[in-house]
């Protein structure tokens, strides 16, 4: 049954479900919003959270000793390895639901949630074994874009252009030279796997992708766009804002790809220049002073309208034609010496 809007609306509100308020965060960081939409979702369907959250921004800001902000189960991980852990306490959990020792109906979400340097970077290794090994968990990373915990070096994640502390724009180069990593794409290519994109300025879209991933036989991946209000040099009130410019702009698309098949889940029929999420943002500021500013953006516009025009002809060539396979659960050890 499709969740209501209104209901997770008022457990938002009421219940600050996993993640409660009084925390470090920035004002206005969006990630913090994509923890709450993820685990009011998978209360809301009668599950119950478990978390493991990568070293930083959303780690160091929620969990100042002796405080915490986090009401569920939580587990503090190093910055390469929250993907491994959180697989290795879904085994446990099944091999405990398998000698008995968990009543059978007991329904466990296993979330890790990561800042997209532990992804794109320094935990890809991780990451990309535990979706190999097909465990049931959905990985979730809050993409601000660069190493903002550590002050906004940049990340496989930063656009071109950006302006970083390791990357800076100047007279001699226009910032990041390399295009951002795809990493939707790259987990897609393990394909026993459900992948989506998501924001917070559709948090409809949003939610329905993650009960997607809660029903999904097999590991899952969520990008969010999360805009790093400090960093990105945007007001704090700005961050939905953001998003819904990412997407309008074809920036930063929104489709899902379940074993193959691929989904744009938001079509843009008239999309606006990526210029203008580019001049909303200040961290751009210092490229736009460049003479070659124009060709810049010209080339960063030809990707993105490319991306989304190939994003539509792959939905219509994967349309009802999902890879089969023998997705072999047996593969995962579920006894005792799997722990």
């Amino acid at each position: 049954m499709p969740l209501n809007a209104i209901e997770l609306a008022k457990l938002f509100h009421d219940k600050n479900p996993g993640i409660t308020p009084g925390h470090r965060m920035c004002p206005g960081c969006a990630a913090p919003v994509v923890v709450k939409f993820a685990l009011m979702t998978a209360i809301a369907k009668g599950y119950h959270p478990v978390v493991g959250l990568a070293t930083g921004c959303l780690e160091v800001s929620t969990t100042i000793y002796p405080y915490t902000a986090w009401n569920v189960p939580y587990i503090h991980n190093a910055f390469e390895n929250v993907a491994a852990t959180i697989s290795g306490v879904e085994t446990a959990f099944r091999a405990a639901k398998k000698r008995g020792e968990i009543p059978p109906d007991k329904k466990l979400a296993f979330f890790a949630f990561a800042g997209d340097g532990g992804t794109y970077d320094i935990g890809l290794q991780s990451l990309s074994g535990a979706v190999e090994r097909g465990h049931k968990f959905i990985y979730i990373v809050y993409d601000n874009e660069g190493y903002m915990n550590t002050g906004n070096q940049r990340s496989g994640a930063t656009p071109p252009g950006s302006d970083t502390t390791t990357a800076p724009v100047g007279k001699r180069i226009p910032g990041k030279l390399q295009l951002k990593k795809n990493i939707v794409e790259i987990m897609a290519a393990h394909e026993n796997v459900y992948v989506a994109t998501v924001a917070i300025s559709e948090p409809i879209d949003f939610m329905r992708k993650i009960e997607k991933a809660l029903e999904f036989d097999g590991p899952a991946f969520i990008a969010a766009h999360s805009a790093c209000v400090r960093f990105w040099r945007v007001n704090d009130d700005k961050a939905v804002e953001s998003s819904k410019l990412a997407i309008e702009t074809l920036y930063w698309p929104l489709y899902e790809v379940e074993r193959g098949v691929y989904r744009v889940t938001k079509k843009v029929t008239n999309p606006r220049p990526v210029e203008e999420y580019i001049r909303a943002q200040g961290r751009f500021r210092p490229l736009l002073a460049r003479p070659d500013a124009k060709e810049i953006i010209e080339e960063l516009q030809q990707y993105v309208t490319s991306r989304y025009e190939r994003l539509l002809a792959l939905e219509e060539i994967t349309k009802d034609k999902p890879l089969r396979g023998p997705w072999a659960k047996e593969d995962i050890q579920t006894d005792e010496h799997a722990m």
